[in-house]
């Protein structure tokens, strides 16, 4: 809410208004499930929509327009700063474990070294799907027409109604802060070694989590005596399904490589062995993001990394110069309600429409496949050492 606030300005302009609001959902996306930030602030920007009048009365077009461009921002801002650390989709986390599963001897992909290459990559997405929103959804006057409605002071009120930070919320920030920075700092680069080398490799970006979350078991909440951040009771309502979805998925992918199946699934790519990668890379990820429409973002990735390892391997070239522009291809469900629970949930705002997420995912989409097909053979090979 902090951060909105700060893009709210007087008098009233939509577009920062929107800058903020999409800011803070791709902000909080990065270091949770995009669709748990979605659901998490979905809410907060309808909250702010409520005060603008229903489309049954005679108002200014440009406030139905500006309904369509916060939820639109919210479903994608989520989708594209999940992108941008292994903590904001299981999609990511899939991709690590599958490199890890088939490429035992290669150095594991860190946290730090994914934040480096995909946050640049979620950042220019970002800037394009706010000018996307801009031009369509914000015209001139846009904030003119909203200013009667909007304004900085009820923010501020809603604000004041939370209340000052408890001790609880400031120990979980805490905690949260630290185990953000002993992610980043375990293994900076490849050149530029971090804490993780004292314990010789045998610490991971698993073994933070695990000691951190113990600590939330640990310190104490002040609310009752004797009861600390976290009990067993909470951990149980956690969702552990997730957790063993994400299990399944590396499960299926074993069974993928040993029983054949990616060897013969492999052979219906087989027109991209010959091509150069500059024409590859868009063609992997285009095909990952249309099969990701019609299939979950982890099924997609399960199924076609396989695909593309076998590929690479006869072209010869780095197997995550194919891996990762197929994972984060199958992020760019921006078409479709079904292709992510977060479209989902913007759509049942019953602000949005289908040909509202085409008109804005489509070119989106062709960004983000360009972006990322410049990016992958320069930046992602210096961080993920794919020149050799």
């Amino acid at each position: 809410m902090k951060i909105t606030m700060v893009f709210c300005v007087e008098p009233l302009n939509a577009p920062l208004l929107l800058l903020g609001i999409c800011a803070t959902t791709a902000f909080v996306s990065m270091w949770m499930h995009n669709v748990a930030a979605t659901v998490m602030m979905m809410p907060v920007a309808t909250g702010i929509l409520q005060r603008l009048p229903s489309s049954s009365e005679m108002v200014h077009p440009a406030v139905g327009k500006f309904c369509k461009a916060v939820v639109l921002g919210v479903i994608y801002s989520a989708a594209i700063g999940g992108m941008s650390t292994l903590t904001g989709t299981g999609v990511n986390l899939i991709l690590v474990g599958m490199w890890k599963s088939y490429f035992p001897e290669g150095n594991p992909i860190s946290f730090s070294q994914w934040f480096f290459f995909g946050f640049p990559l979620a950042l220019c997405i970002f800037l394009v799907l706010w000018g996307i929103l801009c031009v369509l959804y914000c015209p001139k006057g846009s904030g003119k027409a909203l200013s009667p409605y909007l304004h900085k002071s009820h923010l501020r009120r809603e604000l004041e109604m939370l209340g000052p930070m408890s001790f609880a919320e400031k120990m979980v920030l805490s905690v949260f802060g630290g185990l953000v920075l002993l992610w980043m700092t375990r293994n900076i680069t490849q050149d530029i070694p971090g804490w993780g080398s004292i314990f010789h490799g045998r610490a991971g970006d698993g073994t933070v989590s695990v000691m951190m979350a113990t600590l939330l078991f640990i310190i104490p909440n002040k609310i009752k005596k004797g009861e600390k951040l976290m009990d067993w009771n909470k951990c149980k309502k956690l969702p552990w399904n997730i957790v063993l979805l994400l299990g399944a998925g590396f499960a299926i992918a074993d069974g993928v490589r040993s029983s054949g199946l990616a060897e013969v699934l492999s052979k219906g790519l087989v027109f991209l062995e010959t091509a150069p990668y500059w024409a590859i890379a868009p063609t992997v990820c285009l095909i990952a993001a249309t099969i990701t429409e019609f299939t979950s973002n982890n099924a997609t990735t399960t199924l076609l990394v396989p695909l593309l390892i076998e590929i690479a391997k006869t072209m010869r070239v780095h197997p995550l110069l194919l891996m990762v522009p197929g994972a984060i291809g199958a992020q760019f469900a921006f078409l479709l309600p079904t292709g992510t629970p977060s479209n989902v949930v913007g759509f049942t705002t019953g602000h949005i429409e289908i040909k509202d997420m085409i008109k804005t995912g489509l070119p989106l989409k062709i960004a983000g496949t360009a972006f990322l097909s410049v990016l992958m053979p320069t930046l992602g090979a210096y961080v993920f050492g794919t020149k050799g």
